[in-house]
């Protein structure tokens, strides 16, 4: 008789109720697609959210196992007070010394360190992040869930991200290096094949052609929005990194993965629409801080995979651009397109941006200190 698995889904939300909804309505459809092969438990943390969101999740979704903080956790700490409630150990496991090797991952995690964590009967095989501004189409579940099932070495999967309107989303992207930095901060748009090297493998995409071809294909890391982690891939590495408040956790996540012998992939198929930066925009210039401000962890982190000059390259593209935008936003200011207040927030952040630059690795990635 073949085993049931048995899944948990966490969704970590903060004021968007609405979309929340749409979000657990279809995890609920979802399910259905798998109701011969899978169990699905649901976990909302809800991040001290002022607009209902916790009240309709307990009134609306019963089913629904919520966990209401009285603070914003910001999305690490509400993730892994999630996976501590499934039964996991979250203590980060030190990344290893060496760069990750590019080779044919064994079947389980190498060097796993001994975990003091619950009976691995009483978690989930596996757990799936999904923001509330994502919503599951189909049978992505199962197919997420079929893969994780027949490949062994993958310690995780992301799924095929498409924005509101259907059309395609990059999900899935290489570790950053010197390149995307500069295209993110003075992207060639108004220059001759601009787009397209937007898209390119330089700024660390991988190409559409390779999602059109319907087969999974590994990949260095996946996008947080809808990513579905292996329970003993987990245990080989710990939870997230809290030292990130939100941004670059998953990115952190799947390198600790990589180089404990575990490997990530890409399922094209696996569809999932995401409407992106829900939450975030609501406090725009803080989420941008506290974006370089977990880039620049990441990249202190693991220094030692940068060739020799990159993180001062890093630093000073940043602080130049960061020194534009000011510029750029006080000539606005000056021609009445921008109002004191907003000019006065804008400037904090782009100040706050170019402190990090100056001292990269923080303890603490948190956006209300600003």
């Amino acid at each position: 008789m073949k085993r049931r698995v048995q899944l948990a889904a966490i969704v970590v939300s903060y004021n968007v109720r609405d979309l929340l909804r749409r979000s657990l309505c279809s995890l609920t459809q979802a399910a259905v697609y798998g109701v011969d092969s899978f169990d699905l438990q649901v976990i909302v943390v809800d991040n001290a959210s002022c607009d209902g969101s916790a009240e309709m999740t307990a009134s609306e979704f019963p089913q629904v196992r919520l966990l209401a903080s009285r603070e914003n956790l910001g999305f690490t700490r509400a993730n892994n007070l999630a996976l501590r409630e499934l039964g996991f150990s979250t203590a980060v496991a030190l990344p290893t010394a060496h760069p990750i090797q590019r080779r044919a991952p064994a079947a389980h995690p190498v060097n796993a360190p001994e975990r003091d964590v619950a009976p691995a009967n009483a978690r989930p095989d596996y757990v799936l992040l999904l923001n509330p501004d994502a919503e599951v189409i189909d049978d992505a579940l199962p197919r997420l869930v079929n893969f994780l099932e027949q490949t062994p070495h993958a310690a995780a999967c992301g799924a095929e991200l498409r924005y509101g309107d259907g059309s395609f989303q990059h999900s899935a992207f290489r570790f950053p290096g010197v390149l995307q930095v500069l295209f993110d901060l003075f992207p060639p748009l108004g220059v001759p094949g601009g787009h397209r090297l937007l898209n390119s493998r330089l700024n660390g995409r991988y190409p559409a052609a390779w999602w059109s071809r319907g087969e999974p294909f590994p990949v260095d890391f996946v996008l947080g929005a809808a990513m579905m982690v292996r329970g003993a891939a987990i245990d080989a590495v710990g939870g997230l990194d809290e030292g990130y408040w939100m941004y670059c956790e998953e990115m952190d996540w799947c390198r600790r993965f990589w180089r404990s012998g575990w490997s990530v992939y890409a399922l094209p198929g696996a569809r999932v629409i995401h409407h992106e930066a829900q939450s975030s925009r609501q406090r725009r210039w803080d989420a941008q801080v506290q974006l370089w401000r977990s880039r620049f962890r990441f990249y202190a982190k693991y220094r030692e995979d940068f060739p020799p000059g990159a993180l001062t390259a890093i630093r000073l593209l940043v602080r130049a651009r960061m020194a534009g935008e000011a510029r750029r936003l006080e000539a606005r200011f000056a021609a009445g397109e921008l109002d004191g207040v907003e000019l006065a927030k804008a400037l904090a952040a782009l100040e706050a941006i170019s402190r990090s630059a100056a001292s990269p690795m923080q303890g603490s990635s948190r956006s209300d200190d600003i």
